[in-house]
């Protein structure tokens, strides 16, 4: 793989290292305790972090061999992912709410993180013909 290709990994990797420093940082100062949380916030860093990272590679796939696919593969794709998240947040759905909000709303945010990024990254590979 090019280091052009490689470039957008990259960036992924570096992106999700800086979240992952900024939010525990925020944890420390309002002093969440994640010691309770279902899923710590490594493990979910590191599953966000390996679906951009297969999203990455089925587009930058799907961009090689037919370009003008990419938008729907973008949307085929993000559906699957919505499924396995799904899936992983069935658990915290099951907990009564009053338990531990912030969890949710943790699980919330990076999935809105991640996807704003994979969103930024097709928009970038859709631009590129232009």
């Amino acid at each position: 793989m090019s280091l052009k290709k490689m470039y957008s990994f990259f960036v992924l990797i570096g992106a999700a290292f800086l979240l992952y420093v900024i939010h525990k940082m925020v944890f420390y100062v309002l002093n969440i305790k994640e010691a309770s949380f279902h899923y710590s916030l490594e493990t979910l860093y590191f599953f966000f972090l390996a679906l951009s990272a297969v999203i990455f590679k089925v587009l930058l796939t799907v961009k090689e061999k037919s370009f003008d696919n990419v938008g729907m593969s973008f949307l085929l794709v993000t559906s699957v992912k919505m499924v396995f998240c799904y899936l992983i947040l069935r658990p915290l759905l099951q907990t009564p709410k009053l338990d531990n909000p912030a969890e949710r709303i943790n699980f919330f945010i990076l999935f809105i993180v991640f996807l704003t990024i994979e969103t930024l990254f097709t928009i970038r590979l859709v631009n590129e013909k232009q």
